[in-house]
């Protein structure tokens, strides 16, 4: 049997596989790629911005709802179905596209996980290729729950793919995920119970913003159950049924569809990375400053598959897809991954947003620091809308008076962290952000009243 040979073999075609094999392939290397579902990646095609358009919709109904007597008399009707046909035209044709794009540069394409032979060897589609250079790029996948009953439990795939809402919905698991979802289901009249293990949604952000977006979760009619860990799902008549452990006792609750939110996990356990020598965490595929995996150096990570310091994030798969191309391509400076700050948002309504370090974190590395935080602000554009969850914490260093971190609840809180972003990358003062003359009255406006 005859095996194919390669420059460079990719493993996902999401934005960071796609973008180091199209690099690749346009300085003349021979290149390969492989995805075991459908080309493109989680964030057109089941991802961010599917579910971005979903939310859309969750907007409108909110704003109305806040407005209603201010000037709007009757709440907008919505039909499920047309907006899952409206999101349909952007992700049918991502895949097509895709591999269209790829077919151009002459990048071979295959639909399959591989799984590793030794160091440069793969079994993909039931043939043997060998490469130079082999490049992890297959992103997560959700967590599998070790539960009796675990398949009954849908995931956020589905979600997107809902052809119709039921009456009632239970996620496990209050993470960004899990939260998105039950915001927009219940937004839409679905009834919604969350259960999470934690005591807490969402502790990888300041309760500060967590607790106003709880309570307002709770206006809409959810039900939280907390400190909660799942054992058991079974299937009624009608409804599913979850049992959870909660300190001495065992409690239950029913919906139409159960959901597993409890986290994403790296994609990797069907590429035999031991035989491979690639060496692993828990976290994803171990790599270096160069994203070169130290077991096998013939292999590169990145984008979220890859155990390294940047978060799960799209434009951070880009970054990383960058810094292996030009260890890949024989430039004469290889970059090294770098981290600046990221930003995170809850597309939630109010949203979610933080960037840089939380009070306690910078507190744990040594700072001095300012910590200024405000809820329930009256500011005129949170007034305006009619909108009472508007907050924030910032955390300032007290002896550069540089921010090291921002956290916002508000309806636009994703695009005003975007300007703290930019005020931690460019080392700006508070003194400096205020001398700015932002827009009146816009939300970008306000983020100088929040240091």
């Amino acid at each position: 049997m005859s095996i194919e040979a390669y420059d460079v073999f990719v493993i996902g075609t999401g934005t960071a596989g796609k973008t180091v094999a199209k690099a690749c392939a346009e300085a003349g290397k021979k290149v390969a790629i492989t995805d075991n579902r459908e080309f493109g990646g989680t964030c057109p095609n089941r991802g961010c911005d599917p579910k971005k358009v979903l939310v859309g919709l969750s907007e409108i109904i909110d704003r109305s709802q806040k407005m209603k007597g201010k000037g709007i008399t009757k709440m907008p009707e919505f039909s499920w179905e047309e907006l899952q046909d409206y999101k349909k035209q952007f992700v049918d044709a991502v895949p097509a596209a895709t591999e269209k794009d790829l077919k151009k540069l002459g990048i071979k394409m295959y639909h399959q996980s591989p799984k590793f032979l030794d160091e440069n060897s793969l079994s993909v589609e039931g043939k043997t290729v060998r490469a130079k250079k082999i490049v992890i790029a297959t992103g997560n996948k959700p967590l599998e729950l070790k539960i009796p009953g675990r398949d009954l439990a849908l995931v956020s795939d589905d979600f997107l793919d809902l052809s119709k809402l039921p009456e009632s919905m239970l996620f496990i698991g209050a993470g960004y995920i899990g939260m998105e979802f039950a915001h927009l289901a219940a937004s839409l009249g679905v009834k919604v119970t969350m259960m999470d293990m934690a005591e807490r949604p969402l502790t990888n952000f300041e309760k500060a913003i967590v607790n106003p977006l709880v309570e307002s979760f709770e206006e809409l009619g959810v039900d939280f159950i907390f400190n909660a860990g799942v054992n058991k799902i079974e299937k009624l008549q009608k409804y599913f049924r979850v049992s959870a452990k909660q300190g001495d006792k065992i409690i239950e609750a029913k919906a139409e569809m159960v959901f597993n939110t409890a986290g994403r996990v790296p994609s990797i356990d069907e590429l035999n990375l031991e035989k491979g020598n690639v060496s692993f965490t828990k976290k994803g595929i171990s790599v270096n400053k160069y994203l070169q995996n130290p077991g096998n150096k013939s292999v590169y990570a990145c984008g979220d598959v890859s155990d390294s310091d940047g978060l799960p994030l799209t434009p951070l798969s880009s970054q990383e897809a960058k810094v292996v191309v030009s260890q890949l391509v024989g430039n004469s400076v290889k970059e090294k991954a770098t981290y600046p700050p990221q930003p995170s948002v809850v597309f939630t309504n109010p949203q979610l947003a933080s960037v840089g370090l939380t009070e306690e974190e910078a507190k744990a590395k040594g700072y001095d620091v300012v910590v200024e935080e405000k809820q329930n602000l009256d500011w005129y554009n949170a007034k305006r809308i009619n909108e009472k969850h508007y907050g924030y914490k910032t955390i300032v260093d007290k002896k550069t008076k540089k921010i090291l971190g921002a956290h916002i609840i508000s309806p636009q809180a994703a695009e005003m962290i975007n300007l703290f972003t930019v005020a931690m990358c460019g080392q700006l003062t508070c003194e400096d952000l205020k001398a700015m003359i932002f827009a009146y009255p816009t939300w970008g406006n306000d983020i100088k009243g929040m240091v």
